[in-house]
């Protein structure tokens, strides 16, 4: 048996059911807190205080946590998000809530005009968007949220009703955000990629002209420190950046900054053989998901790893080059089966180097690598560790084979998320919080992993993730 066999077939013996302890968790109860308090009624705010909307790859990693709570809930967070859906098949990354005030958050939906300056593009004409998106980690978080309780998902006929929406939004980036002509999908602002000051993206942006300061307020900052947030020259050249998109009707191919990012392209990856769990759930054949996701998986290599520095880089477009950035981007693809032994046997040996110091200087990995120039431990994505990435690498170590690393990292993971109050990201080497407390993704990660049971191997997250195999059912 293969390598890719074993793993699949080590995956596909774990349960997903988890019966929680008669007595939760003192952490559970926490997670559970933050993540009531962050509720509107149909969604969770990542923050109530500096993001007071709906965003789009927290709402996934938040169903992935709330899983474990209330599948229903869960499910409701996806299709509330599902709902906003433009008809070119794009998730925005933010559904605005009317009820808030434009002055809360900025840019405001007043600045977006969805429903105007994106008719052309299908943006719904009852719910106020932006026109950007954020990581496609939809699906892999449907496929969780299903095989949480399937008996209720299947009688709601929540993947039914799911399954074109992610069909439409997979095809919308493989085919109208390959802009780069070989299949991996482009990004076409920072805010995209979710990571949106890091270093990586300096010399891509060096070709914005910012917006003058004047023609916009910054509302992040009301809540959140200067020393802790974006720079205004940065501020300005995504605001002038997504007005452009904006005037332009939100067609793509049009932006100055173009960007083929490992991270977005991984959870592609996942994410469809998560589309193709979900199909061979609904009846379907899943072979042509499968082998999409694989061949993706070969593109990747080819086009994003760089065998110099033993990392996946981002690929600036218009410079037709590799940007010479360590990243954490850079790690995530780690989560893929199908990625060459030698390929993670190397990357695994980046993350624990000098550069992000995993298991030995640092809690937990940096949003940036430690001996850049850039590097900032409280600056956003220049530097701090970050939950979701810090989770989606846990993840990625399982599949690869390497629990004990893995086992370390969760452990590392709960305990910061305990001691640092939920915070947004925290110094990697100390874990001060940084950013806004109680934040949800905070919260719902860790309560994934408080819920998986690493003794397992392989997670029962990376049951629903990585059991590659069209006959491998799930138990439970």
């Amino acid at each position: 048996m293969d390598r890719t066999a074993q793993l699949i077939s080590r995956a596909s013996e774990h349960l997903i059911a988890y019966d929680p302890p008669p007595v939760p968790d003192p952490l559970h109860v926490a997670a559970s807190r933050v993540l009531e308090d962050n509720w509107t009624g149909a969604s969770t705010v990542p923050s109530r205080s500096l993001y007071p909307h709906q965003w789009s790859w927290d709402s996934a990693f938040i169903a992935i946590g709330l899983r474990h709570l209330s599948p229903l809930r869960a499910q409701t967070e996806l299709e509330t998000l599902l709902s906003a859906q433009w008809g070119d098949g794009r998730i925005p990354h933010i559904v605005f809530n009317p009820s808030v005030p434009l002055d809360a958050y900025f840019p405001s939906p007043d600045f977006w005009r969805s429903s105007t300056a994106g008719r052309a593009a299908g943006a719904p004409r009852t719910v106020q968007t932006s026109g950007i998106v954020q990581p496609p980690v939809h699906a892999l978080a449907a496929w969780l949220v299903h095989c949480a309780d399937p008996g209720l998902s299947r009688a709601r006929g929540f993947l039914a009703r799911l399954h074109p929406k992610l069909a439409a939004w997979h095809r919308y980036l493989l085919h109208r955000r390959d802009l780069g002509g070989a299949g991996l999908a482009s990004v076409v602002h920072p805010w995209e990629q979710g990571m949106d000051n890091s270093p990586c993206w300096d010399a891509p942006l060096s070709r914005v002209t910012p917006a003058p300061a004047r023609s916009f307020r910054r509302a992040d900052l009301d809540h959140g420190a200067a020393e802790d947030r974006p720079t205004d020259l940065d501020y300005g050249r995504y605001v002038r950046l997504a007005t452009d998109y904006r005037d332009a009707g939100y067609a793509d191919g049009t932006s100055r900054f173009a960007v083929e990012d490992p991270a977005f392209n991984a959870l592609l990856i996942a994410s469809e053989h998560a589309l193709a769990r979900i199909a061979a759930e609904l009846g379907a054949t899943a072979t042509a998901r499968h082998a999409r996701a694989e061949r993706l998986t070969t593109t990747l290599v080819n086009r994003l790893w760089d065998p110099a520095t033993q990392m996946f880089l981002c690929r600036d477009l218009h410079s037709r080059s590799l940007i010479p950035e360590l990243g954490v981007s850079g790690l995530i693809p780690l989560l893929l089966p199908t990625l060459p032994r030698e390929i993670a046997t190397a990357l695994i040996g980046t993350a624990r180097g000098p550069h992000f110091g995993l298991g030995g200087t640092t809690r937990l990995p940096p949003s940036y690598d430690l001996l850049g120039e850039a590097f900032d431990p409280h600056r956003y994505w220049r530097g701090p560790a970050w939950f979701n990435t810090s989770w989606l690498i846990e993840r990625g170590l399982r599949t690869q084979g390497e629990p004990e690393h893995a086992d370390a990292l969760r452990t590392a993971l709960l305990s910061t998320a305990a001691t640092s109050g939920f915070a947004e990201y925290v110094d990697p080497y100390t874990g001060e919080p940084c950013g806004a407390p109680d934040f949800s993704w905070t919260a719902a990660l860790a309560l994934d992993l408080l819920h998986v049971r690493p003794e397992d191997g392989v997670s029962s997250t990376a049951t629903g993730t990585f059991d590659m195999s069209e006959k491998g059912g799930i138990r439970g």
